[in-house]
Order: C-alpha cells, then sequence, then structure tokens
C-alpha cells in the first residue's frame, strides 16, 4: 500500500494537469495599427487592413487561431524577441540592422523611400532636401530615421513618433520634406493636395519581410512556404484589390512598378 503522502502528491499533480487545459495553439502577431490601408482599425475598432489579412490567412494555413496585438513600431522587435508576440507583419522593412536581432521570412512586398515635400519647395531630390537652413521629417523607428541618421548632413532631422505629425509638418511649412514609403507618400498627398507635392520615384528600395523570433526556424519554414502558395494562388492580388485598387491603378499610369 501506498503512503498517504504519496497517493495525495499524486492527485494534486493530476488536477494540476487537468486545469492547464490543452495548449494553447493561438499565433500572436505584432502590428502597429496606425498605418491604413496595412495596419488599421475598422469602425468597430477592431483589427483591418493588409497586413491583417495576411495574418489571418496565415493562421488559416497553419490551422492556428490568429491574436493580434497593437503595439508602437519601435517596440515590435523587442515584443518578439521576449516572447510577447510570435510574428511580426507590420510593414516593417528587413534590414541588416533588424536581422541581427530577429529573422526575416522572405520579402512580399517591394517599395522604397521617396519624398512628400512643401509645395512651397523647389526640393525635386534628397540632395535637393539635404541642404542648410531645410529640415527634413521622419518617423522614429522607421527606416526613414535611420537613414536620415546614416545620410543627412546637412538639413536639420526632425524625429517625430506619428506619421501624421510628420505630416503636418510638411503641410505647415515646419519641414521641407518627409521620407516615408512610396505608398504612404502618394496615400498623404492625396490627402493634402493643395499644400504637398510627392516626389514618389525611390532614392532607396527596400523589401517588407515578416519578422520571426531567432531560432524559430519551424515557424519561419511555415511562414515562407505559406507566401509561395499564397503569391502563387493569387492571394496577394486579392488583398491589393480591395485595399489598394486606386494606388495600384496610379502607379501603373505613372510607371512605376505595383508593389506585391
Amino acid at each position: 500500500m501506498k503512503p498517504l503522502h504519496f497517493l495525495i502528491a499524486s492527485i494534486s499533480l493530476l488536477l494540476a494537469s487537468c486545469s492547464k487545459g490543452p495548449v494553447d495553439n493561438t499565433l500572436v502577431v505584432g502590428m502597429e495599427l496606425s498605418y491604413p490601408p496595412f495596419e488599421m482599425s475598422d469602425e468597430n475598432n477592431q483589427p483591418s487592413g493588409v497586413s491583417v489579412d495576411l495574418a489571418l490567412a496565415l493562421g488559416e494555413s497553419l490551422g492556428r487561431p490568429v491574436r493580434i496585438e497593437n503595439i508602437a513600431f519601435a517596440g515590435l522587435i523587442s515584443s518578439l524577441k521576449t516572447g510577447k508576440i510570435d510574428l511580426i507583419i507590420s510593414s516593417m522593412t528587413a534590414t541588416e540592422e533588424r536581422a541581427g536581432s530577429i529573422d526575416f521570412s522572405d520579402p512580399y512586398l517591394e517599395t522604397g523611400l521617396c519624398l512628400l515635400v512643401s509645395n512651397n519647395s523647389d526640393i525635386q531630390s534628397i540632395e535637393d532636401a539635404d541642404k542648410n537652413g531645410n529640415s527634413i521629417a521622419v518617423k522614429q523607428g522607421t527606416t526613414g530615421h535611420l537613414y536620415a541618421i546614416d545620410n543627412v548632413r546637412n538639413a536639420q532631422v526632425l524625429a517625430l513618433d506619428k506619421e501624421t505629425a510628420a505630416v503636418v509638418e510638411v503641410t505647415q511649412g515646419k519641414a521641407d520634406a518627409f521620407i516615408y514609403d512610396q505608398m504612404s507618400t502618394y496615400r498623404n498627398w492625396k490627402r493634402h493636395p493643395e499644400t504637398t507635392r510627392p516626389i514618389l520615384a525611390p532614392f532607396k528600395k527596400e523589401s517588407w519581410a515578416i519578422g520571426v523570433r531567432k531560432g524559430n526556424a519551424d515557424l519561419k519554414d511555415q511562414v515562407n512556404s505559406f507566401l509561395s502558395s499564397f503569391k502563387s494562388s493569387g492571394g496577394f492580388d486579392r488583398i491589393a484589390e480591395r485595399y489598394l485598387a486606386e494606388e495600384k491603378k496610379a502607379f501603373q499610369e505613372m510607371g512605376y512598378p505595383f508593389f506585391f
């Protein structure tokens, strides 16, 4: 006969294991929901946009429910590294610097840095913008910010925490230019055609990819397999038609390659 303390310990372990229930298989995806039409909230304050649709399609492919975590862009990498999230899908450019901290999937979108400038300015290029007496707005933590740190030598750099704040600086004539990606620059110009002008030819090309925690090779392989099949099955075309039909048509008319 087993001692009483052994039986009590065995029952306690059994109850503990039962209380845990099934293993949580949720795929937790981090993104900053302030970058329409890629990452945003709908009228019911629910996550919406290109990256949300992409995350949900990925979760369906993997057979895992998806939870979106709204995290400031500058905090996404640290959230991934500490295990708060499983993936970053937030219009993030795959750079060598970031690849020192996290892994990236294969690229899923090609874009580039360009300029939104004041209508009162005669700027035609990044070289024109980088002159004494000029000021260039950037969003903190973006590749536009990193570019300015490494390359802007003469103009004053205004590092702001929100895209909208950087746009306002240009519309009010407080900044001569804003360094950002092509799609957003186009959309910001369409919102403020009286005060701004886009220079959409990219002075630095970039690729967006999905961020994966280092050492998670299995998930990275699954993500890459999904991206390949999603593209070949027309998934990106369907997303573009839903969210980016106007931009796709405009960029084709201007002779710029579309992004996916």
